[in-house]
């Protein structure tokens, strides 16, 4: 038997979307980046007009809307579906208005906190790859496989401006190497659910390794978890 639940955790463009999302379609499992969660809470304060610099109003939006994340309805490039009270709001969620105003929702504790046990709600379905931050440290220690994906910041920054390049957008090395340094601070340094490894998590540096050498390198890990059950 596979391990049913598998956490992925680790900094801002270490991967861990990439390697969720292709182990997840390898096992037949949902993926779940639990950033769409902050996503769809930031989502849902826009359209209901509620300030964003009110985190008293945000963190009680957090604990009563209702999210779901479920695996892909429809075949229009979705990796998930994304309902909030119901409403499928998959693309709404990564609209640019969003991305200009998630930073400070996440970084709530009381949003973090009210999130979690949504996350926990899927996760323990079973048969899911749950990427995020604090998957394997908070959101679910009782994970059956927990992946630490790490590089240096400086190959993070590197991956992020190929990226960029490569779908024709402007970008500077040295603005985006900022980014991530600034990211990683605020993710190691939050008083709730800090940044760090689990400490039962296969840590993976994937500095010097592609994107299938790590998938391979992990699916060898789900069949050396499998054997052992």
């Amino acid at each position: 038997m596979l391990p049913r639940i598998i956490a992925i955790d680790g900094p801002a463009a270490s991967g861990k979307s990439t390697l969720g999302l292709r182990l997840a379609e390898r096992l037949g499992y949902l993926f779940f980046d639990t950033g769409v969660m902050y996503r769809a809470v930031t989502w849902a304060a826009l359209e209901r007009g509620i300030p964003i610099s009110d985190e008293a109003a945000v963190v009680a939006l957090a604990e009563s809307v209702q999210i779901d994340v479920r695996p892909p309805s429809q075949a229009d490039g979705r990796t998930s579906d994304v309902l909030v009270d119901g409403q499928d709001v998959t693309w709404q969620v990564r609209s640019s208005e969003v991305d200009a105003h998630v930073s400070p929702v996440s970084a709530y504790p009381g949003v973090r906190r009210a999130l979690t046990l949504q996350q926990r709600r899927i996760g323990l379905r079973g048969n899911v790859v749950m990427v995020g931050r604090d998957i394997g440290t908070v959101v679910l220690p009782e994970a059956d496989l927990k992946i630490y994906l790490d590089a240096s910041p400086e190959e993070r920054a590197r991956r992020r401006y190929r990226e960029m390049i490569q779908r024709g957008e402007k970008a500077e090395f040295d603005k985006i190497l900022a980014g991530v340094r600034k990211r990683d601070e605020i993710d190691s340094g939050r008083a709730v659910a800090p940044l760090r490894p689990a400490e039962d998590a296969v840590i993976i540096n994937s500095e010097c390794m592609s994107a299938e050498e790590v998938l391979s390198l992990v699916e060898s890990l789900c069949r050396r978890w499998e054997a052992t059950e």
